[in-house]
């Protein structure tokens, strides 16, 4: 009798059209989904060599099922990112990939919101996208991880993803209810503490469990966004009605969503088992992620910048709750803080219910969505030993754009707070 599979090996089995896989095996899946941001233009130059002295002209397999969205450097901080913008565009505009989302306050954003907010991604799919936190779709039910210019190239030209070897899966089992000031990017840290860095190496983390069950989609894509910090190939959150939900109230599909299951015989390497019901506000500290502590531990670090946003904290939910703290109060002289939403929607959304009002009568810059704040490259850069309190997901050594600087992760309550005394502050006492 063959074993049972994992959700994402029923997925790479239909994908490669096979009866069954099992972890270890190499595959070659067709691709429901291939993302790029920016670097595509890294990949038309790859894609463009594939087909040189053929004869054929340079086409994609499928345009339909191309996305590419730019957010890493918007708008462009410099003629050589202005001139590859300019070429993907016209790149986009001979293959016709309608799935592009160019520099506008309406339908812009980070690439990780805007996939599941347009609804592009479902529960099944397999979707791969240059860029590592690829991971964070796996929140809607699909296999989603990241792959190079190289791979991208191929499934540009093939529509299947190359020699993907099928990962052992982590089945993580989340029990009880948060406490005040508690919720999934605490989770995803806490779990990134036990794991460590290397932890879940080329393995899925599957997450399950009642404290799952109930969590928004926001909060599922928070914690499969981060779970590529574990080492992991991906996380998942296998589908189910709070999906079926955000598919159709959110990103207004109209059809049938169907949802992949494990099997209840399924093979996992380990099983991990959370109950956050006495989990307190958890931090990552310089300058590994997997370097967290209760926030207990490092209360009144001083800090010179806040960040709010991202791919990973950048939604209406935690827009709303790193508002209620600052509103009618200042953030901290010496202080600065930096407000990101994850996309033109949410953005648009939060100024309508008056958050980036609070936040802006508090003194916090609030910025145009994207990547900026999170990298350093052009926006929100650090100075010589400064300190920031972040929402990302990162926090390397060179992060926002100084090596000499430090970066601490966190929730949204607790960098608001933080906001307003100028040291990691506790939210549940601010």
């Amino acid at each position: 009798m063959s074993q049972g599979m994992t959700v994402v090996e029923k997925i790479l089995a239909r994908a490669a059209g096979l009866p069954s896989v099992a972890a270890g095996e190499v595959v070659e899946p067709l691709v429901d989904l291939a993302m790029s941001h920016e670097n595509a233009a890294l990949v038309i130059n790859q894609f463009q060599e594939i087909f040189e002295g053929t004869g054929l002209a340079a086409k994609v397999w499928d345009p339909s099922r191309i996305a590419i969205i730019f957010d890493h450097r918007v708008p462009a901080e410099s003629p050589k990112t202005a001139t590859n913008q300019k070429k993907i565009r016209e790149f986009v505009a001979a293959n016709g990939i309608n799935k592009f989302h160019d520099i506008r306050g309406d339908v812009g954003g980070i690439c990780h919101q805007i996939l599941p907010e347009y609804g592009y991604v479902r529960p099944g799919f397999v979707v791969v996208g240059t860029d590592s936190h690829t991971t964070s779709h796996g929140a809607l039910g699909a296999f989603s991880f990241g792959v190079g210019a190289t791979e991208m190239a191929s499934a540009w030209s093939l529509g299947r993803a190359v020699n993907i070897e099928v990962p052992a899966t982590i089945k993580v089992v989340v029990s009880g209810r948060f406490p005040p000031m508690v919720g999934p990017k605490d989770l995803i840290l806490h779990l990134i503490g036990l794991l460590t860095a290397q932890g879940a190496n080329f393995k899925v983390l599957e997450f399950h469990g009642e404290t799952i069950r109930t969590m928004s989609t926001s909060g599922r894509i928070a914690i499969c966004n981060m779970s590529v910090e574990a080492g992991a190939t991906s996380g998942i959150v296998p589908g189910d009605e709070e999906t079926r939900r955000y598919l159709c109230e959110e990103a207004g599909i109209a059809e049938d969503i169907p949802c992949t299951l494990p099997d209840p015989d399924a093979a996992y390497v380990r099983t991990v088992e959370i109950d956050v019901s006495a989990l307190a506000p958890q931090i990552a500290c310089p300058h590994l992620v997997d370097n967290v502590k209760s926030i207990t531990e490092v209360l009144g670090t001083p800090v010179q910048q806040i960040v709010i946003g991202s791919c990973t904290n950048g939604r209406l939910d935690d827009l709303a709750a790193a508002a209620d703290i600052l509103r009618g109060r200042k953030v901290a002289a010496g202080t600065r803080m930096l407000v990101f939403p994850a996309s033109g929607r949410i953005f648009a959304q939060a100024l309508d219910k008056g958050y980036l009002h609070d936040f802006m009568k508090a003194g916090a810059v609030v910025m145009n969505s994207g990547c900026g704040p999170c990298l350093g490259v052009h926006e929100g850069a650090l100075g010589d030993n400064e300190t920031a309190l972040s929402t990302t997901n990162r926090n390397f050594k060179g992060r926002m754009g100084n090596p000499k600087s430090e970066v601490y992760l966190c929730s949204p309550v607790v960098a608001a707070a933080s906001a307003i005394t100028g040291v990691i502050t506790d939210p549940r006492h601010a």
